[in-house]
């Protein structure tokens, strides 16, 4: 028996290469004799660069950069086996796990040393890159990306904004006749997981703000910079990203990207998926098992377990879905292609416990379910 082992990142808790681990014990209980085959994945936010870079080439690069805060920090970047495609996460530079909670403040934090990671990436020759995005602490539209690649944006006295997502209420012009040239010949790609826009009440600010520590009169702030951010690019650069789909990922850095370096938007997890090759691995799979910390009616919006289960489905292999908890709405991913879902929070296993010792529970979820799926095969 061949058993695909796909989950993301249980948020906060375990890595997606943690998570397989964890899976892997409980498929051992049920299937002793099976074929595991270990495919982590992602779907453009927290954990893409791991799940990438693992799965094709284990090539990470070190990487010292200003913090969300503007304080040095060490990061990471990486290179996909190609050789070529450069691996860019935007939570390894500005994301919110670098700040603790007293420092969350996206009136003031920045995505300028997301811009250090592209330009050390083409420093080192590649012209093509995906930049994941997701988990980010920032409110900036892109706007300390730009600057930290060469843009100049201004404000009415010819000065440099400060960083953060207030000052763009500040901006009066952008220019980008300094930026890198070098981003003219690179072809970027944002590798998203949401599909928000911009603006409004399924904004950046409105949506994301208050778990990057924004209050409401902050929200009403970011929103109203990150229109008038708009409403210059527009004028200045000639690109409407105002009901960019995608355009309000990670704190507006989806539309600023576009603006700022021509990138295109795709959706994180049919990437992922792509890139690790998982289509090849369900040929002659007898069973995948796929997850993440919450499984709700929120996963099938772009989301890296329904992407391995419609693929799953698609080839008729039957497929468990496994989660810290299941939420609001999960049975309507039945409809998916998911064949049984089995949570680690139960009648007797409370969430916190869940928590506190996430692997032994997601091992006992595994089996538990893998049970329960047995008597379908």
């Amino acid at each position: 028996m061949k058993i695909v082992i796909a989950p993301q990142a249980f948020k906060g808790s375990l890595s997606a290469l943690q998570a397989a681990d964890a899976i892997a014990k409980g498929a051992l209980r049920v299937f002793p004799d099976a074929r595991l085959v270990r495919v982590p994945v992602a779907d453009g936010g927290d954990g893409t660069l791991d799940a990438l870079v693992n799965a094709t080439s284990d090539t990470f690069h070190e990487a010292k950069v200003l913090g969300p805060l503007g304080s040095p920090i060490d990061a990471r970047w990486g290179v996909l086996g190609d050789g070529g495609t450069a691996v860019v996460e935007a939570a390894q530079a500005c994301g919110l796990t670098l700040l603790s909670n007293d420092e969350r403040n996206p009136l003031i934090t920045s995505t300028y040393g997301v811009g250090e990671l592209i330009k050390q990436a083409l420093d080192a020759g590649h012209r093509k890159m995906f930049i994941g995005l997701g988990g980010s602490s920032t409110n900036d539209g892109a706007a300390g990306l730009a600057m930290a690649l060469g843009a100049r944006l201004l404000d009415a006295d010819a000065k440099p904004i400060a960083q953060g997502g207030q000052a763009l209420l500040n901006l009066a012009t952008i220019d980008l006749i300094g930026i890198d040239p070098r981003l003219q010949e690179t072809e970027i790609i944002v590798v998203a997981d949401v599909t928000n826009t911009l603006c409004g009440p399924a904004g950046a600010a409105a949506t994301f703000g208050p778990q990057k520590g924004a209050s409401p009169e902050d929200v009403a702030t970011l929103d109203s910079a990150l229109g008038h951010l708009a409403s210059i690019i527009e004028r200045d650069i000639g690109v409407d990203v105002m009901d960019l789909p995608g355009g309000g990922a990670a704190g507006g850095m989806g539309a600023g990207l576009v603006a700022f370096l021509g990138a295109k938007i795709e959706w994180g997890a049919d990437i992922v998926c792509d890139a690790v090759g998982l289509d090849a691995h369900l040929i002659d799979a007898d069973v995948v098992i796929t997850g993440e910390g919450r499984l709700d009616w929120q996963t099938a919006y772009n989301k890296a377990p329904v992407a391995v289960a419609r693929r799953a489905a698609a080839r008729s292999i039957p497929v468990l879905g496994v989660a810290g908890s299941l939420g609001p709405g999960w049975k309507s991913l039945y409809k998916e292609g998911f064949t049984v879902l089995s949570g680690m929070a139960s009648k007797s296993v409370s969430m916190d416990d869940a928590i506190a010792a996430p692997e032994a529970h997601l091992t006992n979820a595994t089996a538990r379910g893998l049970r329960r799926l047995r008597t379908s095969l």
